[in-house]
């Protein structure tokens, strides 16, 4: 069964170039169901460029990469962690 989120009200005024909020009314780009979705999708791209960004800083540290063997026994590690009962999921 999901959960259903939490909703918060928002009162938000906008200040638009005239030609703009015309089509975007128009288009019903300013409704609550189109402004959820354009919201959620610039907060996904966010988070996804946050990973890239946070991989280009992790390929650019002065360290050497890992051997299969030390790879495999990271894997092997966070699997076990998983199969706890009790762990703690992040």
């Amino acid at each position: 069964m999901e959960k259903k989120a939490a909703t918060v009200e928002l009162e938000i005024k906008l200040r638009l170039p005239d030609d703009i909020a015309r089509e975007a009314a128009s288009g019903g780009l300013l409704e609550p169901d189109s402004l959820e979705s354009m919201l959620r999708e610039e907060l996904r791209r966010r988070r996804v460029d946050g990973l890239f960004a946070a991989a280009d800083r992790l390929a650019a540290l002065p360290i050497p990469p890992l051997t299969e063997a030390e790879l495999d026994s990271e894997i092997q590690a966070a699997r076990a962690r998983r199969q706890r009962p009790h762990a703690r999921r992040r």
